[in-house]
């Protein structure tokens, strides 16, 4: 009899977990449709820091349309994502304590906010300083392709805004006793070694001013990152239970 319970209990997380999937799915179709209709605008706007859509050149027949679907894909992607969040955190939330929860809606609109703040960074900072370098270096003007370019521009804008993320990652390992704010105070040496090889890996120019450009922030993030570890330690230790101490049984005395 257990074994059929566990059966119909797997079996049921298994359908709610198909129909939390296939909504997801049906979401990220009707989005990418959707995003046909201003594609052409989001391509406009990505291709700003170049002059516009007029300073590249195709050479394939079907480039400019893989370069349009592409956009239209991250687009419906990013317009989902809302949908695809709430099918995820329905199908987990349920099995999570309350102090788990209320992590979770923390941690969702704050990561969502260093992710926004990564990719303005890249675009209005690192794009304009690094494409003029990219574009004329060794005096060879440089004609890039829509494929080319547009996949370039995306993948920074990515891992910068992932790189941003920094801060929670260091909260997280906090909140799990991992890590600690004073082992992260003495190691602040190794880190801005680390974010400068970070830097050096994220940014697309081998210049030291494009370097420094994303050592920066990576180095502030470092600090507040310390800073939300403090508050995930501090929160940690409030939430432990103190054991009652266990009382010392007395001694009787025996009388003579």
């Amino acid at each position: 009899m257990e074994n059929a319970l566990g059966k119909m209990t797997i079996l049921s997380h298994i359908n709610e977990l198909r129909k939390r999937l296939l909504v997801a799915v049906v979401a990220l179709a009707v989005t990418t449709l959707a995003s046909f209709a201003f594609s052409q605008t989001l391509a406009e706007l990505l291709a700003k820091p170049i002059g516009g859509l007029s300073a590249m050149a195709s050479i394939e027949v079907t480039e400019n349309v893989t370069a349009f679907m592409k956009i239209s894909l991250l687009s419906g992607v990013v317009l989902s994502m809302p949908v695809i969040v709430f099918e995820i955190l329905a199908f987990v939330l349920p099995g999570l304590n309350n102090n788990e929860r209320k992590w979770i809606w923390f941690v969702i609109p704050v990561a969502t906010l260093f992710f926004a703040g990564g990719v303005a960074f890249a675009y209005l900072v690192m794009l304009p300083a690094a494409l003029p370098f990219l574009l004329d270096f060794m005096g060879i003007t440089t004609i890039p392709r829509p494929n080319d370019y547009f996949s370039f521009v995306l993948n920074l804008l990515f891992w910068v805004g992932i790189s941003f993320e920094m801060p929670l990652l260091m909260l997280v390992l906090s909140r799990l006793g991992i890590v600690k704010p004073k082992a992260l105070i003495k190691q602040w040496r190794i880190a801005l070694i680390a974010s400068a090889v970070l830097s050096a890996l994220i940014t697309p120019t081998p210049d030291p001013v494009n370097m420094g450009l994303m050592m920066i922030p990576l180095v502030g993030l470092y600090f507040i990152g310390i800073l939300f570890s403090i508050i995930g330690q501090k929160k940690t230790n409030d939430g432990k239970e103190k054991k009652p101490k266990p009382q010392k049984k007395s001694k009787s005395k025996r009388v003579k």
